[in-house]
């Protein structure tokens, strides 16, 4: 393996090895805390312009394979991780963790301390970074990172967005390993709006009987509307994605249009974002973040604690509570994970109810955006 050089805008610099692409690359450095699930992770749209350091020790470790994938490819600036294992072991493993980060052109650090990183980020908060596999001058590095733009001032959304409508007709993954699951007769028809939605996300929805429409991020609320009242679609669902939701001003106006117009509506994530910035609450951003597959948060409703994945470095204000009411909480910090709207068919979350990786056991969400769109 050859050498890397990792410099933070705290001033720590480090020396490491690569284990993926060469050369040099700048974004913001998170930590996750899965025990698995790398790959769903690093083609999660939602890491695009993010650097993120696994907790989990050993790396590799099952390989990769196509169906695991969670888009079309890898998002993530790079991945660091303790110690990568270029043998891997897994009855459904097709390539090395290493070939899938030369593949998709993204950067592999490795025989680092996760540990101190982690606690790091921990205690300054999430930062920008810049590693280097052709640098090795910390003073370059330094200029490098201070002149190229930060994860808040990039637009990704313009990056990972489909550009041409689809139809999604696969349902989630089959217990087998080998298949999906045949889509089952819908009984509504929606629009996912894609600001870099997950695979699972889509699986889900269609298990749960909606014919699922995909379109891109600058889609037209007024053909929505249009749609909605000559019945030719039921609600719109907004994905996850990247980045700060405070940039995405188009999106938002036409997110506002569609809230006017009560059309039932279900956020996840930056959707979730994106519907409380559209009724005037705007969102802030959490010191570093919510990143992993063992988060509590507690159903308001029946009282139960559902361990959650999560991915989010944003979180809505408390007082929206004036529009909405709670109906989820994290019981790391007490911030706000699920809403319900007061006046309007619209509910949305911040965790990821799909998994992949993680928990299932807010899978029933899905379930319940049917239910509000027949009622």
């Amino acid at each position: 393996m050859s050498k890397i050089w990792i410099y933070l805008e705290n001033g720590t610099f480090l020396e490491a090895k690569s284990f993926g692409a060469e050369g040099t690359s700048v974004g913001e450095i998170v930590f996750n805390t899965s025990l698995s699930g790398y790959q769903e992770i690093m083609s999660d749209p939602s890491y695009a312009g993010q650097f993120v350091t696994f907790t989990m020790p050993e790396i590799g470790n099952v390989g990769v394979n196509e169906q695991d994938m969670e888009s079309s490819k890898a998002h993530a600036k790079g991945m660091i991780v303790r110690k990568y294992q270029e043998r891997y072991s897994n009855f459904r493993a097709e390539n090395s963790l290493k070939s899938f980060l030369l593949k998709y052109n993204i950067i592999g650090i490795c025989d680092i301390d996760t540990r101190f990183l982690t606690k790091m980020i921990r205690t300054e908060g999430a930062m920008m970074m810049v590693a280097s596999t052709t640098i090795s001058d910390k003073t370059e590095l330094k200029k490098i990172l201070e002149s190229s733009p930060r994860i808040e001032d990039v637009n990704y959304i313009e990056q990972v967005s489909t550009k041409n409508a689809y139809k999604h007709v696969s349902g989630t993954y089959s217990q087998t390993g080998f298949e999906y699951e045949v889509a089952s007769l819908p009984e509504a028809k929606i629009a996912v709006i894609d600001f870099g939605v997950k695979r699972n996300i889509l699986n889900e929805l269609v298990n749960a009987k909606m014919a699922v429409e995909v379109l891109p991020n600058d889609f037209k609320a007024d053909e929505l509307i249009s749609r909605y009242k000559a019945k030719d679609l039921d609600g719109v669902f907004l994905s996850n994605g990247p980045g700060d939701p405070l940039v995405l001003k188009k999106e938002q106006e036409q997110i506002k249009k569609l809230i006017a117009a009560k059309i039932p509506m279900f956020g996840i994530c930056l959707g979730h974002q994106l519907l409380s910035i559209s009724h005037g609450y705007d969102t802030f951003k959490l010191k570093f973040g919510h990143h992993g597959g063992n988060h509590p948060v507690k159903n308001e409703k029946t009282g139960l604690v559902e361990i959650t994945a999560q991915n989010h470095n944003y979180n809505v204000p408390e007082n929206i509570v004036e529009i909405a009411e709670v109906t989820h909480t994290n019981l790391f910090d007490n911030t706000i994970e699920g809403l319900k709207y007061k006046n309007a068919p619209i509910f949305s979350v911040q965790h990821h109810p799909e998994s992949s990786p993680g928990p299932k056991e807010s899978r029933y969400i899905f379930n319940e955006f049917l239910s509000l769109i027949k009622r």
